[in-house]
């Protein structure tokens, strides 16, 4: 029985290939986890088709009290839908978000606010803004990037998580070791070992073996140890999940 904390990331990819069967790969998302998230895979991979799934499906497994920020830097078709939400963040703005979801973690931190319904911030395309703010003022980028950094290495147990989409999670963008603070990692489309490399540590590259990953299809690691391979659910009612996206950056 899944408990309202558990996340169905998708289903198993060597079981839906070796056997037809449907054997979902679920992860726990409560404080008792790191359910810090990054989603990568290149342009065609079906990472923005996942982002959206991933959004519904972390809304609908956190508390009805949390609140979902969602930055949308490139402002891609695919999120056009939410643009009239109140915490939908576009373009440059999308910094906003981060300071806001920054804010809460130091007043949790510090005792002024002593809640913990979850707060989650969903970042696309957190890689091309990085490189767009390092672009035109350096400092600023490097603040952005500790902001993040400590989301990660202090928001498990104060209920403040990050979920980070982008193409390649280069060092430049993730300091002192950050990408090393995902507690979920998802890579999708066609295998990339560089991509893998940063990710994923080294004993584990090799378990990925020859496996040919198509759109929408990829690796998995929980907790930095567990390995796993991944097929994205096909979505029957696109309207039903845009509609619990809309209200978790609403309510």
């Amino acid at each position: 029985m899944m408990m309202n904390s558990d996340l169905m990331l998708g289903y198993d990819y060597d079981i839906w290939y070796g056997y037809g069967l449907k054997q979902p790969l679920i992860t726990d998302i409560s404080t008792k986890t790191n359910s810090q998230t990054i989603l990568c895979g290149m342009s065609g991979s079906g990472k923005s088709y996942a982002a959206n799934i991933l959004f519904a499906k972390i809304c609908n497994a956190s508390d009805s009290q949390g609140k979902v920020y969602f930055a949308d830097f490139k402002q891609d078709d695919q999120f056009s839908y939410l643009q009239e939400c109140p915490r939908y963040y576009s373009y440059n703005s999308s910094i906003e978000a981060l300071e806001i979801v920054y804010d809460i973690l130091h007043k949790r931190q510090s005792g002024e606010d002593k809640s913990r319904n979850p707060v989650t911030l969903i970042w696309d395309e957190y890689m091309a803004n990085i490189l767009a703010i390092q672009s035109i003022d350096k400092k600023k980028a490097d603040e952005v990037m500790r902001k993040v950094s400590e989301i990660l290495m202090l928001g498990r147990s104060l209920a403040v998580r990050l979920v980070i989409s982008c193409q390649r999670p280069d060092a430049s963008a993730f300091p002192s070791g950050s990408r090393l603070n995902y507690g979920i990692v998802l890579i999708v489309g066609a295998p990339i070992k560089s991509i893998y490399e940063m990710l994923i540590p080294k004993e584990y590259i090799d378990t990925i073996g020859d496996r040919e990953f198509g759109v929408g299809e990829g690796v998995v690691l929980l907790q930095g140890s567990r390995l796993g391979f991944i097929k994205i659910p096909m979505v029957r009612d696109i309207e039903k999940m845009k509609q619990i996206c809309i209200e978790a950056l609403t309510r």
